[in-house]
């Protein structure tokens, strides 16, 4: 089965880290992803650009109503995802908790609905 792993974090946060701390973040990024790919777990995945570079489309009365900025304020924020394939939920949880970002953000797991005949 196929699971969407959304990793939330604080862009707050992360603008007062160090470039070393960055630096040494994003290779544990860098393992972590090697090890799901070598497992065959791998999917996809990719870190995204920050919330202010978000645009909001919502539809309202047959109008498009655009916005910059997210659908609504957090304290975290959609920072990147991964689509995996596990057996089960519990294989996907245990590849979700090794998530370096797991340690101070959240990470939310979620079944993909797998394509309609």
């Amino acid at each position: 089965m196929e699971y969407l792993i959304l990793i939330y974090g604080s862009e707050a946060q992360e603008a007062k880290m160090s470039q070393a701390e960055l630096g040494a973040i994003y290779q544990e990024y860098a393992g972590f992803t090697k090890s799901i790919h070598q497992s065959g777990n791998h999917r996809g995945g990719h870190q995204l650009q920050p919330v202010s570079t978000a645009t909001t489309v919502r539809m309202r009365d047959g109008k498009r109503v655009v916005t910059d900025g997210p659908f609504a304020e957090t304290r975290e924020q959609l920072g990147g995802f991964y689509l995996i394939q596990a057996k089960d939920l519990d294989e996907a949880l245990g590849i979700a908790e090794r998530i370096p970002s797991a340690r101070w953000g959240s990470i939310e797991v979620r079944p993909v609905v797998p394509p309609h005949s």
